[in-house]
């Protein structure tokens, strides 16, 4: 059965609540420079755009980097916001069939704090084999907003972290 939030809903509010437009904060096309840490550190470069779907709902993610070697490409849909969980879901699909599932909430200082499953790209999952792990990520966006910075942590289980990826995204005009 497929999933439907909001579909044909009366009720619906004609703008976007002001949680999604704090999503305006990561608009824009960003040049991503980073590693993965490890014993030999593997370098990230590439691009992201993030655009809000029509209607301002929704915002779409684009990736497009090199891991190392291998070219990665990702579509990331973020959004509904969920008032309950006061999180945002975000979905992502790469180009090596991966598909990974968050959870996104931000605190009043704008530091974006994204939780959720492993499966990531093969090239970025040098961590568990089975891609079964979990993650999460801390994205800071400068105050005037010209870079942001992500840090991700990997675990096994939830409850024990380790450092996985550093990434400085640098606004282009």
């Amino acid at each position: 059965m497929p999933e439907t939030h909001g579909t044909r809903n009366p009720t619906r509010a004609a703008a976007p609540s002001p949680q999604v437009q704090r999503l305006g904060a990561l608009v824009g096309w960003w040049r991503s420079e980073g590693r993965i840490l490890g014993e030999v550190p593997v370098p990230i470069s590439g691009t992201d755009v993030y655009e809000w779907l029509p209607g301002g709902f929704f915002l779409v993610h684009r990736v497009d980097v090199v891991v190392g070697q291998q070219k990665v490409r990702a579509l990331e849909l973020i959004g509904p916001y969920d008032p309950a969980t006061k999180a945002f879901v975000a979905r992502a699909y790469d180009n090596l069939g991966n598909v990974t599932v968050t959870r996104a909430r931000v605190d009043e200082q704008g530091a974006w704090r994204f939780t959720g499953g492993g499966a990531v790209a093969a090239v970025a999952r040098t961590f568990f084999a089975d891609g079964n792990g979990v993650m999460r990520s801390t994205l800071t966006v400068s105050p005037d907003r010209s870079g942001m910075t992500a840090r991700w942590e990997r675990g096994d289980d939830g409850a024990s972290w380790q450092p996985w990826m550093e990434v400085t995204f640098t606004r282009m005009p």
